[in-house]
């Protein structure tokens, strides 16, 4: 096994595209890994450049992916690290692309509430429409009622 495996840390940069395919669900979205650096001369963080990567999820992963996941969210993504090269009108151009094996919330900069999915037993049931299958996520500025309770620790 020769794979790249990467964990990074960074924020939900687009929205998060899912469909159907033949083999299970598919779900892609942009996500934004911005580098900080201590600033000696300063006292204080900097900003640096940001790198982008397409994240892609199958299956399982991808269901839950589009009914948790908004844009500016902050997360961790660990998977593999794919780098291709395309050409288009005389132009080559380089991507990088992660395919997801876990993904969660950065629980360092806020809170989260898990809520465990309970599928259908039926193998010919492959659709979103399993019992506890989350609702897709609000768009910005939209509140999304999951009832369950939000408690401040001090």
């Amino acid at each position: 096994m020769n794979d790249t495996m990467v964990t990074v840390v960074g924020n939900v940069a687009t929205n998060v595209e899912y469909r159907e395919t033949a083999t299970g669900g598919m779900a892609r979205f942009r996500f934004a890994v911005p580098s900080r650096r201590w600033d000696r001369r300063a006292g204080n963080w900097t900003d640096g450049p940001t790198s982008f990567y397409t994240v892609f999820a199958w299956r399982s992963l991808a269901q839950n992916l589009a009914g948790s996941v908004s844009v500016g969210e902050p997360l961790l993504v660990h998977g593999r690290l794919k780098v291709r090269e395309e050409e288009s009108d005389g132009r080559r151009r380089t991507f990088v692309d992660i395919d997801a094996l876990a993904v969660g919330h950065d629980l360092t900069r806020g809170t989260s509430a898990f809520r465990r999915v309970v599928r259908s037993r039926d193998p010919d049931e492959r659709s979103a429409a399993a019992v506890g299958v989350p609702p897709p996520r609000a768009g910005a500025g939209e509140a999304v009622e999951t009832g369950v309770p939000v408690v401040a620790v001090p």
